[in-house]
């Protein structure tokens, strides 16, 4: 993930609050808006929640890749996982989730081993 120095530097994002660990803001891409939290390590993963304004314009796939390229680099592969219904936990509605292991997922899928280095 990359560091809070350059988060600030990027002119679609309006940080409101930030640690060394992770913050908050609001993002605007094109026309499109939303509120970003992120954290750095949770439990040994970075992750970035999308929540659009209004809650109605769902970011498209593009959108989630600019605001991947936002906190991750161009070239570092980021997940968005689709648990199974039992293990859904929906706090806010229309919250879209970006994940990236910090160790990799070796083991996983030997194609994602190489992929996620």
């Amino acid at each position: 993930m990359r560091a809070l120095r350059y988060l600030r530097r990027n002119s679609a994002l309006k940080i409101r609050r930030a640690t060394v660990n992770g913050g908050d803001g609001i993002i605007s891409i094109g026309s499109w808006r939303g509120t970003v939290v992120w954290g750095a390590d949770e439990n040994g993963w970075e992750h970035v929640s999308v929540s659009p304004y209004p809650e109605s314009v769902m970011p498209s796939w593009d959108d989630m890749c600019k605001i991947k390229d936002i906190f991750w680099d161009e070239e570092e592969a980021v997940l968005q996982i689709h648990p199974p219904k039992s293990k859904y936990v929906n706090l806010m509605q229309n919250c879209l989730h970006l994940w990236r292991p910090k160790n990799g997922v070796h083991g996983m899928n030997p194609e994602w081993d190489e992929v996620m280095k």
